[in-house]
């Protein structure tokens, strides 16, 4: 049977939520507002291009939405913006993505500092073999966000914020595995909220859901904005449609045009474009 689940809390909300220990544990908690920008990106696994450059501006507090065939790049567009493609065998980069104008791979750059505000959530739910507890809070022991009740209390705010705290507060010591896939993901979700991030990659996180479910996942999405940065890859297009401010389409290797959502579905400029939006090429 499908679960449905309410956001009960914004992520706005949520942040005020925080103790005031824990801000100040947290000295990032207030943060201004950012851009992600690409500038002359390529990427290339050994000899073979997969994208070539890339020049593209994210404003926080907006959701983009990556589309466009299999094979097109968007993953691998998506897993460069907080550096899980760096240990891919064969991965090489040219060009440059900032996050508030710094390059991410610069010497000085932590990478672990990066990846707590640049969050990250796959396609399928990967809980950790720990409690449900553990899990939402394993991000947060691991940077020393916050320790004793307050560690309890974000795994309160960021299960109620992504509409699970109801089904899994009388069972917080149970093993994730569980829970129903939906449920799996939604967790994951606020285990990659807990830590606090500016921006959240989500690499196709509804294919494997139930309608409801995936309705459910999209409603808290637009409840997470402006308060975060959203960049999503998707083959929905009805759900790239809904839920996103701007599109991004990639094809053969290429960033063809980007825009304003609503846009780029009814008026798209260039032709593979309005192929693709309109279901004549897939």
């Amino acid at each position: 049977m499908s679960e449905q689940v309410e956001p009960t809390m914004t992520s706005e909300q949520a942040r005020r939520a925080l103790t005031p220990e824990i801000e100040a544990l947290d000295p990032d908690a207030q943060r201004p507002k950012n851009v992600v920008r690409t500038e002359h990106l390529d990427l290339n696994f050994g000899s073979s291009r997969i994208l070539s450059d890339i020049n593209m501006v994210f404003a926080r507090g907006t959701i983009t939405a990556l589309i466009g065939p299999t094979g097109s790049g968007k993953s691998t567009f998506l897993r460069t913006l907080n550096r899980m493609n760096d240990k891919v065998y064969g991965f090489r980069h040219e060009g440059q993505v900032f996050l508030d104008d710094r390059d991410i791979w610069d010497p000085g750059q932590d990478l672990l500092s990066l990846r707590r505000r640049v969050g990250m959530l796959f396609q399928r739910p990967n809980p950790f073999p720990m409690s449900i507890r553990d899990n939402v809070i394993a991000g947060v022991r691991a940077h020393r966000i916050a320790k004793g009740k307050q560690l309890d209390v974000i795994a309160e705010t960021r299960l109620r914020e992504v509409g699970l705290w109801d089904a899994v507060k009388d069972r917080l010591n149970d093993s994730p595995y569980r829970l129903s896939g939906g449920q799996q993901q939604l967790l994951c979700l606020a285990r990659s909220l807990a830590v606090g991030p500016e921006v959240l990659l989500l690499d196709e996180p509804t294919s494997s859901l139930d309608p409801v479910t995936t309705e459910s996942v999209e409603r808290l999405l637009r409840n997470m904005v402006p308060a975060l940065t959203i960049i999503i890859v998707t083959h929905n297009l009805g759900q790239a449609r809904r839920v996103s401010d701007t599109t991004m389409f990639f094809y053969d290797g290429r960033l063809v045009e980007h825009g304003p959502t609503e846009q780029l579905f009814s008026s798209p400029a260039n032709g593979d474009t309005e192929r693709y939006v309109n279901g004549l090429m897939g």
